[in-house]
């Protein structure tokens, strides 16, 4: 399909800097079926959803991996995007031009990487050295890994670093947070509970190619970025039981929803999984393991507003964003957000 069907004009403005306060207090556009929009909160969700419902979240972790160095004289900064093993990442770096495969990066508080070889699109397999986890390190040398739509308007400060994570995450990994749970606090969970709506668990690390804007000109030709998941065969079973007692599966984000829809088989059941998704979801796309989505406002020409287009339509898509830009809805990872039922 032509990159440019997925196109549309957001005001700067409507980009969010900082989440609401507190979380479930953002705005929710919600679409099901062939009804109009509604605008609610994302604090109706319980009365938004039928009990034997179950909102399936992505338990990932952001790390702190963008990081700032010196390698000699020259300023060299890096952002880690996708594990290789316990001491090596494949890294966009800034600056590339200033670094070769064997030199050593300084970046501060005692960590030290090698630059290994050089990949396909400029960026660095980093090899950090020492005894340490990896992690350890980057809590001391690392910043967390705003996207540039905000990190080009602001720093990252304090804040970030509680704001940016999901009350959710357990496991290190990701360099982005799966942002349409970062609206969930432990009284929406315990509402959700009380009428009847099960919560389930998988992972997705998500990485920083997430959210970039596709750069072909036809989705045929958009290479898809690797991420690491996992589903457990007991959530499967669990949310197989969900569907044949005749609840709905709804993915709290994009993540979720690779995630299950790269465990299920072609008749729609789930099975336990863990390996690298590339799965690039656009309209055509026959949807196997869910019955709805929640997620926040994306980027345009971007492979999550193909996304929900495959959902929901592409002009119905075209249309609800245009309709959240007229109510100034807030977009992107601290945004605000929307609930898809097909």
């Amino acid at each position: 399909m032509d990159v440019s069907l997925f196109d549309f004009v957001l005001p700067q403005e409507r980009i969010a800097l900082r989440p609401a306060e507190p979380r479930d207090a953002a705005r929710m556009l919600v679409m099901e079926g062939g009804g109009e929009l509604r605008d609610a909160s994302v604090r109706d969700l319980p009365d938004l959803l039928r009990a034997g419902d179950c909102l399936v979240f992505n338990d990932t972790r952001v790390i702190p991996a963008q990081l700032e160095g010196t390698r000699g004289e020259a300023r060299i900064g890096a952002t880690l995007h996708k594990r290789i093993d316990l001491r090596r990442w494949q890294a966009f770096v800034r600056n590339a031009k200033r670094l070769r495969a064997g030199d050593r990066i300084d970046f501060g508080a005692g960590v030290t990487a090698i630059a290994e070889e050089r990949d396909d699109e400029g960026g660095f397999t980093l090899c950090f050295e020492g005894d340490e986890p990896v992690e350890l390190l980057l809590e001391r040398a690392g910043r967390m890994p705003l996207p540039p739509y905000i990190a080009g308007k602001r720093a990252a400060d304090e804040r970030d670093k509680a704001d940016y994570q999901t009350m959710f995450a357990q496991k290190d990994g990701a360099v982005a947070a799966p942002t349409a749970a970062l609206h969930f606090t432990p009284g929406l969970v315990a509402a959700l509970e009380q009428a009847g709506i099960g919560t389930e668990q998988v992972t997705l690390h998500v990485g920083a190619g997430t959210f970039l804007p596709v750069k072909a000109e036809d989705t045929a030709d958009h290479k898809m970025h690797a991420e690491w998941g996992t589903l457990s065969a007991e959530v499967a079973e669990r949310l197989n039981a969900v569907r044949a007692r005749g609840g709905r599966v709804i993915a709290v984000g994009t993540t979720s929803l690779r995630v299950l829809e790269s465990a299920a088989d072609d008749a729609g059941l789930l099975h336990g999984w863990t390996g690298e998704t590339r799965i690039f979801i656009t309209p055509g796309y026959r949807f196997r393991a869910i019955d709805g989505l929640m997620t926040n406002f994306h980027l345009p020409r971007s492979t999550l507003f193909m996304l929900v287009s495959a959902l929901m339509g592409l002009e119905r898509m075209q249309a609800t964003y245009a309709h959240a830009i007229a109510q100034y809805y807030r977009f992107y990872s601290y945004g605000d957000a929307s609930l898809l039922i097909p």
